[in-house]
């Protein structure tokens, strides 16, 4: 298995993508989110990915720096569908309120013949918290992590041998999922800046962590590997090294701040 980062800055950043990732498990892809535009397909494409190969999407939550690519890609696989270029289905999971914002929007501004396989073939699955479901031939749990902005689930994974993936979304973690959380192989979080430039990013005004404060949430939580996304882009040419620094004042695990385009092997 492995995660490929498609983007890895927060809402506004010019040097990076918006966060958004895929888990691949042999020839079976699942994708988090899509970035605030069409600049997802260029992501897509460069990591080597085809719009057939995307077949399993969640969308955490409704804010455009995660959403509004998978408009593109609602209208990209259904010309593909339209075209005989696409085989069987594809789902979209999200809450409710993610569902229904998606359902609107691609009505409202895809063409008729862009939208016909919508919710014959191209399917919005809404997903409650605490729900499983089969995803890649994993089993996926998804969970309300009671943010304070807008409604947002995260998930965790089950990986080979028990072990457990737990992606948080782009906010700090809560105890609501410690029970999905602890001892978590593999912890996704956000971390919006360092803890020693908060004063120049206020993180704590948008929700967001420092690494600081998501590494010690992984210490507390006994967590072996540590993703640190969503962050700025001021730091680009030593940000990896400079997360690292900070971090593992804090984390005794590993410690991963991908850059766009990177792998990881889980």
């Amino acid at each position: 298995m492995k995660l490929t980062m498609l983007g890895t800055g927060n809402a506004l950043v010019t040097e990076y993508y918006n966060t958004c990732f895929v888990i691949s498990d042999k020839n079976q892809h699942f994708m988090i989110d899509g970035g605030g535009g069409n600049t997802v397909l260029h992501q897509l494409s460069h990591c080597g990915f085809n719009i057939s190969d995307i077949r399993n999407i969640f969308v955490t939550h409704k804010h455009i720096d995660h959403l509004l690519g998978i408009i593109w890609l609602i209208r990209i696989i259904c010309k593909a569908m339209n075209k005989e270029d696409y085989e069987g289905n594809a789902y979209i999971y999200g809450h409710d309120e993610v569902i229904d914002l998606l359902r609107d929007i691609s009505t409202k501004l895809l063409f008729e013949k862009e939208r016909k396989n919508l919710d014959k073939r191209l399917l919005l699955v809404k997903v409650k918290d605490r729900e499983k479901i089969n995803i890649i031939g994993h089993e996926l749990t998804f969970f309300d992590i009671h943010s304070d902005k807008a409604k947002q689930f995260g998930f965790s994974m089950k990986l080979d041998r028990d072990e457990i993936l737990t992606c948080c979304g782009d906010e700090p973690y809560n105890d609501s999922y410690k029970d999905f959380a602890l001892n978590s192989k593999w912890l996704l979080h956000e971390a919006f800046c360092l803890h020693s430039e908060a004063d120049i990013f206020k993180p704590y005004q948008k929700h967001h962590s420092t690494v600081k404060d998501a590494c010690q949430t992984a210490e507390k939580l006994n967590i072996k590997n540590l993703v640190l996304y969503h962050t700025e882009d001021k730091n680009k040419n030593n940000r990896k090294q400079l997360y690292q620094e900070e971090g593992r004042q804090y984390f005794s695990g590993n410690l991963f701040i991908p850059e766009d385009f990177e792998s990881i092997e889980l």
